[in-house]
């Protein structure tokens, strides 16, 4: 699953790439040259939309999203395991519901056939996304959840903010 691991670095960068360079190309039209692309703002929020939904799945799997598990962290190996099987559990649940009503979404912006106001491309096509975004999510759930029931790991590894914090201020050097 390296290639998957690679692929979802690659889109985020290079979406974050994208929107710099339009926003910058749109503002260096604007200001120098009194013009400007009449869909750069759009396609700017297409390419902002792939990189959060293909930031969550990225987010899961590299432990960067923010959990409350202080509770969770007192608690023994085996109590903690089974906590954490029960979150995933009900994130799955929740990422199911999620993807059940975001591909409902994509299927009605299909049958209505809206298009975007400044580029002539339908909606649908760049709200797949949401559900294709989900399901990455779900997998990378479905992992944790294969490394929680085969004792690989005992807990979700969650952002430590607290920690960081610590740690950056450590670091820093006296004044």
């Amino acid at each position: 699953m390296k290639i998957l691991d690679r692929l979802e670095e690659w889109i985020i960068s290079l979406m974050l790439l994208a929107m710099t360079a339009l926003t910058f190309a749109q503002v260096v039209m604007r200001y120098v040259f009194n013009s400007g692309l009449s869909w750069a703002l759009e396609l700017t929020t297409v390419f902002f939309a792939v990189m959060i939904f293909v930031g969550i799945s990225y987010g899961v799997r590299v432990g960067s999203h923010i959990g409350v598990d202080a509770l969770v962290k007192m608690l023994g190996p085996q109590p903690r395991r089974a906590v954490s099987i029960l979150a995933v559990l009900l994130s799955l649940l929740y990422i199911g519901f999620v993807l059940a009503g975001a591909s409902h979404y994509v299927l009605t912006m299909r049958e209505v056939g809206i298009e975007f106001e400044d580029m002539p491309i339908q909606r649908w096509q760049v709200l797949a996304v949401m559900p294709l975004g989900y399901v990455l999510t779900g997998w990378r759930f479905l992992q944790i959840f294969s490394g929680l029931l085969t004792g690989k790991t005992d807990s979700l590894h969650l952002a430590d903010e607290a920690a960081e914090a610590m740690k950056l201020k450590s670091e820093e050097a006296p004044l």
